[in-house]
């Protein structure tokens, strides 16, 4: 069964941090590109980075210099640190495979709102 939890998410003042986490089931974990996708309000779900088994990452443009994506394989978990935090940043963020459709199983999300 594929789980997907995601954590850390909260309020944050303009130019701050935060560390998203994302603990996962190893089937998916451990052979697949993870990435971390956000949804703002009234918007599509966007990827913002991904992280391959290998470690290669790639980031939004939105998201370059400023989040680094990470992965644990001794715990399944994905993270996002996210510096800088800009108010366009908030969002429900989630996790999942870099290729995971609309009709795949999503967790919960975290939720980030960047205001002052």
């Amino acid at each position: 069964q594929v789980q997907l939890v995601e954590a850390g998410g909260g309020l944050v003042q303009p130019g701050g941090s935060l560390r998203l986490s994302c603990a996962a089931s190893g089937s998916i974990f451990s052979i697949n590109t993870m990435a971390w996708y956000r949804q703002a309000p009234g918007k599509q779900r966007e990827l913002v980075a991904a992280i391959a088994t290998g470690g290669r990452t790639n980031y939004a443009d939105s998201a370059k210099d400023r989040f680094t994506i990470s992965r644990d394989y001794a715990k399944n978990t994905v993270y996002l640190q996210m510096n800088s935090l800009k108010p366009e940043d908030t969002a429900v963020y989630y996790c999942n495979t870099a290729w995971a459709s609309p009709y795949d199983y999503w967790g919960q999300g975290t939720q980030v709102t960047v205001s002052s």
